[in-house]
């Protein structure tokens, strides 16, 4: 698949959201606080990321969660 088609296919599967509010959960990196209410608007399943801060979380944030993008890739594949 081109880089143009992946774009095409994450807009496909892609949900806009719009959170509420911003819980103060990552003191060290506060702008990964507005990932997390991204993800809780959107009812993700699934954050996935390399910041250590996100995945310094434990792999769950209220319910949703946490991975490497190679953890996300065995996931897929499964």
């Amino acid at each position: 698949m081109t880089p143009l088609g992946i774009v095409s296919e994450i807009r496909r599967l892609a949900v806009m959201a719009a959170p509420v509010s911003v819980p103060g959960v990552v003191a060290n990196n506060p702008d990964d606080d507005h990932v997390l209410a991204c993800a809780l608007a959107a009812q993700a399943d699934l954050i996935v990321s390399g910041d250590r801060h996100l995945l310094g979380l434990g792999g769950n944030y209220q319910g949703i969660a946490i991975v490497t993008p190679a953890q996300a890739t065995q996931r897929i594949t499964r």
